[in-house]
């Protein structure tokens, strides 16, 4: 059994990594689009004065996200 050289070990490993890292860019920007749609109504219900606790439950927005969205510009 012959051995692969560095060349071929790197461009196995740039194989297996490329379909997982274009899903996770294709993820992010999906994640990008929904924060864009998440901030008003996070601003609306904070408004409403549902608490930080009960959002970051609803949406997995992170409590400190959750207050930086909804600070007094």
């Amino acid at each position: 059994m012959m051995q692969k050289t560095p060349a071929e070990l790197r461009a196995d490993a740039v194989a297996n990594l490329e379909p997982h890292g274009q899903k996770r860019i294709s993820l992010l920007a999906q994640l990008e689009e929904l924060d864009e749609q998440l901030r008003p109504l996070i601003q609306s219900a904070r408004a409403a004065e549902v608490p930080i606790r009960r959002i970051a439950e609803l949406t997995a927005v992170s409590p400190n996200t959750v207050r930086a969205w909804t600070k007094a510009e």
